[in-house]
């Protein structure tokens, strides 16, 4: 076996597993019975989906209106964003960085739209522009990052303020709407003869490309070598540079494509679009069962944390809870998203200890 092969092989491993993983790599342990069905639940990402449909359940029987297919198409409209920048942000966290930009990305993706629709540019336009303004936006995170070797936290955090800062010098306070209702009704809007969001099919689609990228290529087995080693990937003839620059690239480039969808579904182009969206993406990554070390993820488990955030402050917004406990809610889980990892390794170490005393010393 190559060394690449076997760097893309231990890689391959942690993207089938969580951070509940079993020692053998595959995320499940053998056998049946009842230790078949606790190493099961032992996986993350069988055990966020779980408790995502465990709290849709609830909700469903609890909250007023929570359940109701218009309810249901609040709710994707709601996690749309989330959704959408989670993406490319599960496959940057993988490679052990991080990009707290995006939501102001967003927001000047949605400040850039405004401003030239205003000075009456065709809407067939600004949509490109708005993509390729988010695609330059982190083609320069990605320089600070992977060619000065700056740390990406110190840089997304500068140039969240700083983009956020161009796109009030863009817009100014004030909003622009009134954009061509054939976009924004269809943004809203639903499949024909269903109640299924039109939007959905832009979630659905960019999750499988995603998907197979991350779970099925070379450049997914790249990205979870880079995470887990860097140095051994470059030995396997990775180049964790440029990989990570192109990853950066694509996150902007989709926060561009969140900030105009976000734009048309409300009508409004406004500067401060999107703000704080960042903190409730990584919940939801890290919810997902991506290790915010780098090198273990699954893209099924980050879509789970999504919808069970959303439906989290879904729920609490059909009961009158005020955004600032949402927001509290958020950090809560933020927190718990890296905790809870952490807690189960450790006491999944603590049993295959005390297995391996009775094994060795049954008396």
């Amino acid at each position: 076996m190559s060394a690449d092969t076997s760097i893309a092989s231990s890689a391959g491993s942690g993207a089938a597993s969580g951070p509940g993983t079993s020692p053998n790599g595959g995320g499940v342990p053998r056998g049946g019975g009842a230790g078949g069905i606790a190493g099961r639940f032992a996986n993350w990402n069988v055990a966020i989906i779980a408790v995502t449909l465990v709290v849709m359940v609830v909700a469903s029987a609890t909250v007023d209106n929570f359940g109701t297919s218009q309810n249901f198409g609040f709710l994707v409209l709601d996690l749309l964003p989330i959704a959408l920048v989670a993406l490319p942000m599960t496959l940057v966290i993988v490679t052990g960085e991080i990009d707290l930009s995006v939501a102001s990305t967003l927001g000047l993706s949605s400040a850039v739209m405004g401003s030239l629709w205003n000075s009456n540019q065709p809407i067939e336009t600004i949509i490109p522009v708005c993509l390729l303004l988010g695609a330059v936006l982190g083609a320069i995170n990605g320089f600070f990052i992977t060619v000065l070797g700056l740390p990406s936290l110190a840089v997304t955090i500068g140039t969240l303020a700083l983009y956020r800062g161009l796109a009030f010098v863009v817009l100014g306070d004030g909003a622009v709407a009134d954009f061509p209702a054939v976009y924004t009704d269809w943004v809203t809007g639903n499949l024909a003869g269903t109640s299924i969001p039109n939007v959905l099919l832009v979630i659905v689609a960019l999750a499988v490309v995603f998907g197979i990228v991350l779970h099925a290529t070379p450049v997914g087995r790249a990205v979870f070598a880079v995470g887990a080693s860097e140095q051994a990937a470059r030995f396997a003839g990775v180049r964790p540079g440029r990989l990570k620059f192109w990853l950066y690239v694509v996150s902007g480039a989709v926060a561009g494509l969140a900030g105009v969808l976000w734009t048309l579904r409300y009508s409004s182009a406004r500067a401060d679009n999107g703000a704080g969206l960042e903190l409730a993406v990584v919940a939801a990554v890290l919810l997902g069962g991506v290790s915010i070390f780098g090198g273990k993820g699954a893209l099924p488990g980050v879509l789970a944390g999504v919808l069970l955030l959303a439906s989290l402050q879904n729920a609490l917004r059909l009961s009158d809870v005020s955004n600032e406990a949402l927001n509290v809610v958020t950090g809560v889980l933020l927190i718990v998203s890296v905790l809870a990892p952490n807690l189960a390794n450790a006491v999944r170490g603590s049993v295959q200890r005390r297995r391996h005393r009775t094994t060795t010393n049954p008396l």
